[in-house]
C-alpha cells in the first residue's frame, strides 16, 4: 500500500534527473539508418504527387490528363479534395506526370489578395480597443496624463513557413476491412481519427505506424490533418499502397503558416525615468480558434488565449498595464509555429522595452532590473545573462550587445547576442542564454533545445518571409526562404538555472528572445529601430 505521505528524494539523492543522458536515436541518425516518412518503401507501392491549387481555397473546374497518362511509369490519375492526384511506379514519373497535367482552376476571392490591404486594415483595429486580455490600473488615463514622456510605436512580423527539412509525406494503404499509414506526425490520434472516417472505417481498424520526422515546429500538428487526409483521399479504392509526396515548392507554398501579426505599444515614464503606463494591443489571426478544441478554450467574447500569451503575462512593474487582441481575417491559413505567439510578442515586448529605456535615458539592462523587483526567477536569468556576456563592458571592434528577457510555456530565457554590421549584412557572434525551467532533468537536451531555438529563430529573424503577388506565395525553396547555415550560426552559450519552480517547457521556450536581443544589438551599433521583420527588409 503506497504512504499516505511518501518520503521523496533530495537532489542530492538523484541517480538521472540533473544529470545528462544520452539520446538513444544519436547514433541511428548519424549513421543514416534512421527511417524517415520519405524512407518508408513498402512492397507494391506507389508513389503520387498532386497538382495543388496556385491560390489558397481555389478548387478544380476541369482538367486533362492526356499527356500525364502518356509518361511511362503513371498508373493513374484521380481527382481529391486538395487538386488533381498522379499515381506512379516511382517518384520521378508521379513529378512529370503531374507537371504534364492541365488544371483549369476556380481561383476564388484569394486571387486578389493583397498584403498591402491586409496591412492598412490591421493598423486600423489597431487605433482602436480589443478583446482585453489583462486590464491592470488605468493605462489609458496614465497615458494621456504623460504626455511627452511616452511611446507610440507599430510592429510588424510577417507570415512565416515553418520550412522543415523533410517535406511532408505519408503512406496510407487502403482496404475493406482496415488500413495502415506510415507516417512522422504531431498529431497521431487525429490523423488516425480522420483517416478512418474518410475511409468508413473504425479508428481502430487504421494501425499507425509512426516513423521519425524531418522536423515538426507544429506543421506535423495540423488542426485539420491536411497531409495525411489528403494521402488516404489518394489511396482509398486504389488497392495498394500509396506515398503521397510533397516537393519543397508544394511545403513551402502549401500553406498553414505562422500568422502575420501588427502590435501597438503605448507606453510611458515619469520625469525620473519610472514606468507609468504600459498598453499593448496585437491583431493576429487567433490560432487555437481552428482547433479541433476550440470550444474548450476560446472564450465567450471570442478572445484567443494564444493571442496573448507572451503579452498579457508581462513580468514588469508597471502600475497600469492593459493587454487587447484583436481578431484578424485574411484567408490566409494559419497554424501554430514554433512558441506560437510567443515568437512575435516576444519580439514587440522586448523591442517596446529597449525603446522605452531610451526614453526614460536608462541602460537597457538596469531598466528592466529596476522593474522586476517581485520576480525573483526573472530577476536571477537576466542577471545570469549579463553575467555571462559581461554586460556593458567593451567588446571588440564594432561588436555591440543586446538583451532580451521573455518567459513561456513556464520557462524563462534570457538572451545577450553579440552582433557586427557592415552595411546591409548583420553576423551574429555570440549568444549568451541563461534558462530557468524548474529543474533540468535533462541537462544536455536542455541546452541542445536553447541552441536549436536560436537558430531557428535566427533564420526567422534575419530573412523569413512568406509574401504573395497577385494571391500566389513567392517562396519557393531555400533559396528564396533562407534558413540558417553552419558557417553561418553563431557560437552558443547556455546556463542552467535550476529554481526548483515547476516544470517548464523547453521545446520553445528559447526562441522568443533572439529576434528582439539581435535588434537591440541593431540599435547600438546603427541606431536603428527594426519595427518590422525580417532584418534583411528592413535594413535593405
Amino acid at each position: 500500500v503506497p504512504a499516505a505521505k511518501p518520503t521523496l528524494k533530495t537532489q542530492a539523492d538523484f541517480k538521472y534527473i540533473g544529470k545528462t543522458q544520452p539520446r538513444n536515436d544519436s547514433k541511428v541518425k548519424v549513421t543514416g539508418r534512421a527511417k524517415f516518412g520519405l524512407d518508408v518503401d513498402v512492397p507494391d507501392m506507389l508513389t503520387a504527387m498532386i497538382a495543388r491549387a496556385p491560390v489558397f481555397g481555389a478548387t478544380v473546374k476541369s482538367f486533362d490528363d492526356s499527356e500525364a497518362r502518356k509518361v511511362p511509369g503513371v498508373v493513374a490519375v484521380k481527382q481529391v479534395p486538395s487538386g488533381v492526384a498522379v499515381l506512379a511506379d516511382n517518384t520521378w514519373a508521379a513529378e512529370r506526370g503531374r507537371d504534364a497535367l492541365k488544371v483549369d482552376w476556380n481561383l476564388g476571392s484569394m486571387a486578389r489578395f493583397d498584403l498591402a490591404q491586409v496591412r492598412a486594415d490591421y493598423r486600423a483595429k489597431i487605433r482602436k480597443p480589443g478583446l482585453i486580455a489583462r486590464n491592470d490600473g488605468d493605462a489609458l488615463k496614465a497615458l494621456q496624463a504623460a504626455g511627452a514622456r511616452s511611446i507610440d510605436v507599430e510592429y510588424e512580423l510577417p507570415f512565416l513557413a515553418h520550412a522543415t527539412m523533410e517535406p511532408l509525406n505519408c503512406v496510407v494503404h487502403a482496404r475493406a476491412d482496415g488500413a495502415d499509414m506510415w507516417v512522422g506526425t504531431q498529431s497521431h490520434s487525429q490523423d488516425v481519427e480522420k483517416s478512418a472516417e474518410i475511409l468508413g472505417l473504425k479508428p481502430e481498424q487504421v494501425k499507425l505506424h509512426v516513423q521519425y520526422l524531418g522536423g515538426g515546429f507544429g506543421r506535423r500538428a495540423n488542426t485539420v490533418s491536411d497531409f495525411t487526409v489528403e494521402a488516404t483521399h489518394v489511396a482509398k479504392d486504389v488497392g495498394r499502397p500509396v506515398k503521397t509526396m510533397w516537393t519543397r515548392e508544394d511545403d513551402m507554398r502549401g500553406g498553414y503558416y505562422r500568422p502575420y501579426s501588427i502590435s501597438r505599444v503605448r507606453a510611458a515614464v515619469d520625469k525620473d525615468g519610472k514606468p507609468l503606463a504600459w498598453y499593448h494591443n496585437c491583431v493576429s489571426q487567433p490560432v487555437l480558434a481552428t482547433a479541433a478544441f476550440a470550444k474548450m478554450v476560446v472564450k465567450p467574447d471570442g478572445s484567443d488565449p494564444s493571442s496573448s500569451e507572451g503579452s498579457a503575462n508581462l513580468p514588469y512593474a508597471f502600475p497600469n498595464i492593459r493587454v487587447d487582441s484583436i481578431n484578424g481575417v485574411n484567408g490566409v491559413p494559419i497554424l501554430w509555429w514554433r512558441s506560437v505567439a510567443n515568437s512575435f510578442h516576444g519580439f514587440v515586448v522586448n523591442s517596446a522595452m529597449d525603446e522605452l529605456a531610451a526614453l526614460a535615458g536608462k541602460d537597457p539592462v538596469e531598466f528592466r532590473r529596476g522593474l522586476l523587483g517581485s520576480q525573483p526567477r526573472h530577476l536571477a536569468v537576466l542577471n545570469r545573462a549579463a553575467e555571462m556576456a559581461n554586460w556593458g563592458r567593451p567588446l571588440a571592434a564594432g561588436h555591440f550587445h543586446g538583451v532580451a528577457l521573455h518567459e513561456s510555456f513556464g520557462s524563462i530565457i534570457s538572451q545577450v547576442a553579440e552582433v557586427s554590421v557592415d552595411g546591409t549584412e548583420v553576423k551574429v557572434h555570440k549568444v549568451h542564454c541563461a534558462v530557468d525551467c524548474g529543474t533540468a532533468v535533462n541537462p544536455g537536451q536542455v541546452e541542445a533545445q536553447m541552441q536549436s531555438g536560436i537558430i531557428y529563430g535566427l533564420s526567422a529573424a534575419l530573412w523569413g518571409e512568406i509574401s504573395f503577388k497577385d494571391g500566389r506565395v513567392q517562396q519557393s525553396n531555400f533559396d528564396d526562404y533562407r534558413v540558417m547555415r553552419m558557417s553561418e550560426a553563431p557560437a552558443i552559450e547556455v546556463s542552467i538555472i535550476n529554481s526548483g519552480a515547476a516544470l517548464g517547457g523547453i521545446g520553445e521556450p528559447g526562441l522568443p528572445p533572439i529576434a528582439p536581443a539581435v535588434c537591440a544589438a541593431i540599435f547600438a551599433a546603427t541606431g536603428k529601430r527594426i519595427r518590422k521583420l525580417p532584418i534583411a527588409s528592413a535594413l535593405a
